[in-house]
């Protein structure tokens, strides 16, 4: 157990970690904060592109807040690139993305920094701290970005991992960990500072069937419970339809439709449909562009060299 962490003579946990939140700063001083809108994201006419290569073309999108949302394409797509646009690890080429009132671009470094404060990311594998046991991962935010005392710290630590079912795992370290566990710590970890954006990137990969839907759950309760606004990007189509609330769906860096689950299930776009109920045979096709097949297996020179009757010569 941590230092500061017996707790037995403090029955009134949470008005204790109120009392203190409202006497501390959680967070250096900052500008006054945005006057709040219904859309927390807006994404307006971006593109993006590396050197001459377009990753995106034309994107536009509104996320109203307290929705939890998912991004699908194809590997390639943009879906990851659009997050980092969102995230402020780079900036458009054209266009503009607004988080929360703000317009990314216009920030400077510590604008960028604070706005990151309120977002919390889920990597696709955890990216756990391997040298830190599970309550250290979980304390660390809070530790490098407030003033919160140990005591305070620990209390809040436990709630987080109690929140997806792992306070009795703080002593472990990330190596004793599942597939499973690992993402739900790295998930308590996200969460540690109340974020108002959630991004997770592949949340779902790699799990077995049980972690998956508990991770999914998880993602759908602590969206509601927090209230926070989740941005998901998955593959995962049918699990993802079951917990979202409204789905973009990218290709080839353009947005190709967008929708409610049931408005995505019932498209007929040929893409989209494809996407949606994985279908081998569709716009998406399973031989990569290439010549007859017959050229590559040098056929014709076969049959030029051949005698009639289809027999070579002794």
């Amino acid at each position: 157990m941590p230092s500061g962490a017996s707790g037995k003579d403090r029955p009134g946990v949470w008005l204790h970690c109120q009392s203190r939140l409202e006497s501390l700063p959680l967070f250096p001083a900052a500008t006054a904060a945005p006057v709040a809108t219904e859309s927390l994201i807006e994404i307006k006419d971006v593109n993006f592109a590396y050197a001459e290569r377009p990753i995106l073309t034309g994107i536009n999108m509104t996320i109203p807040r307290g929705k939890v949302v998912a991004l699908m394409g194809i590997s390639g797509s943009g879906k990851t690139t659009l997050l980092r646009l969102m995230g402020g690890v780079m900036k458009p080429t054209t266009g503009e993305v607004w988080i929360n009132g703000e317009c990314t671009s216009k920030l400077d470094t510590q604008g960028i920094y604070r706005m990151r404060r309120r977002m919390g990311m889920l990597f696709q594998f955890g990216a756990l701290f391997t040298d830190l046991s599970v309550y250290d991962n979980v304390a660390f935010q809070m530790r490098e970005h407030t003033g919160l005392p140990e005591s305070m710290i620990r209390d809040l630590v436990m709630m987080k991992l109690h929140a997806v079912g792992l306070r009795g795992a703080h002593k472990l370290m990330p190596a004793e960990l599942s597939g499973g566990m690992a993402r739900r710590v790295a998930l308590a970890r996200a969460i540690a500072l109340d974020p108002m954006i959630m991004m997770y990137d592949e949340p779902f990969t790699g799990l077995d069937p049980i972690s998956l839907g508990v991770i999914a759950n998880l993602v759908r309760e602590l969206n509601d419970t927090l209230g926070t606004t989740s941005l998901v990007v998955t593959h995962d189509v049918q699990e993802a339809l079951d917990v979202v609330d409204y789905v973009y769906y990218l290709s080839d860096g353009k947005m190709m439709a967008h929708g409610t689950p049931e408005e995505m299930r019932a498209n007929k776009d040929p893409l989209v449909y494809q996407f949606v109920h994985g279908e081998a045979e569709g716009p998406v096709a399973y031989q990569y562009p290439s010549k007859d097949f017959s050229v590559d297996l040098n056929l014709g020179a076969r049959r030029a060299a051949s005698p009639p009757g289809g027999h070579r010569a002794a």
